[in-house]
């Protein structure tokens, strides 16, 4: 059956995204996790796929006008793609169903979004800042800090489906000041294609999707795509930013408050054999024997 409040979350998400230009896993994941309750490895894996999917439309648009810059795009692949499969490994090793999995994801998920939020408040004055010093590095620079921008990226996408829009946005605007910003946007919507695909596909391998799920989310999303992109040239952009940024800072608070609530037995239980006595020492002493002076 359709769920309508998957429906809505769908479109309510997809609606900001297009508002925004933000990728939906800042708001997707921590809306699966918190209200309805669905394991963190499942919500990255389902907002992986759901994310690929959504964003290819976007691509696919942008090749057609030619406002994708593919020298940007490869380099943040080759860094990103084989982090992610690196990072894939990595949590298989871990076994997503554990304790600590969930915990990881769900460290990284809040680091990731405080990250997020910093990029959407403070993009103008880093730019400001750093674009000049930036346009006099040459190209090799450039395309070495591309590749570790892109092992950055894949390392947070893999684990917390969050990275790929606001921070990789920022990043390309401070080391390709010279393309106009539609291109700053194809490129990152490009580069997320692959690296979601292929994490998305990785947690899918693991275990960690939901298909009907992920089929609900979409028929919410996609008119919410559609009727945000419209809105988006008749809402103030400094507003947008701000409002976005707050909602993420409160989920990432609420996401470490849960986190420390569910790892702090743990710690309570940890402490207490630490500090636990141990049985009493017992010297054994031979009967009738007189001690050595």
């Amino acid at each position: 059956m359709i769920d309508p409040i998957y429906v809505a979350s769908g479109f309510s998400v997809g609606l900001l995204v297009g508002m925004t230009g933000v990728g939906g896993g800042s708001l997707m994941t921590p809306l699966l996790i918190l209200l309805f309750g669905v394991h963190p490895a499942t919500a990255v894996g389902t907002d992986l796929l759901y994310a690929a999917a959504t964003k290819t439309g976007g691509s696919l648009v942008h090749g057609w006008a030619r406002s994708i810059h593919w020298r940007a795009v490869l380099r943040l692949a080759s860094g990103s793609i084989s982090a992610s499969i690196v990072t894939l490994l990595i949590l298989w090793w871990l076994d997503l169903s554990t304790e600590t999995a969930r915990s990881l994801v769900n460290s990284v998920l809040c680091f990731a979004l405080m990250l997020t939020a910093a990029s959407l408040i403070f993009r103008k004055l880093i730019i400001d800042k750093l674009r000049a010093r930036m346009e006099r590095v040459d190209d090799a620079t450039i395309a070495r800090a591309t590749v570790l921008v892109g092992v950055l990226l894949g390392v947070l996408v893999s684990i917390s489906s969050v990275g790929a829009g606001a921070v990789g946005v920022t990043a390309l605007l401070l080391l390709y000041p010279q393309l106009p910003m539609v291109r700053i946007v194809g490129s990152d919507i490009a580069h997320a294609v692959p690296l979601t695909l292929v994490a998305g596909i990785g947690h899918w391998m693991m275990g960690s999707t939901d298909w009907q799920l992920l089929g609900v989310l979409l028929i919410g999303s996609l008119p919410g795509i559609a009727i945000g992109s419209y809105f988006a040239v008749r809402v103030p952009e400094t507003a947008l930013r701000l409002l976005l940024a707050g909602i993420l800072i409160l989920v990432a608070g609420r996401l470490g408050v849960e986190q420390w609530r569910s790892s702090a037995p743990n710690l309570a239980a940890v402490s207490e054999r630490a500090v636990a006595p141990g049985p009493p020492l017992v010297v054994p002493i031979a009967v009738g024997v007189r001690p050595a002076h």
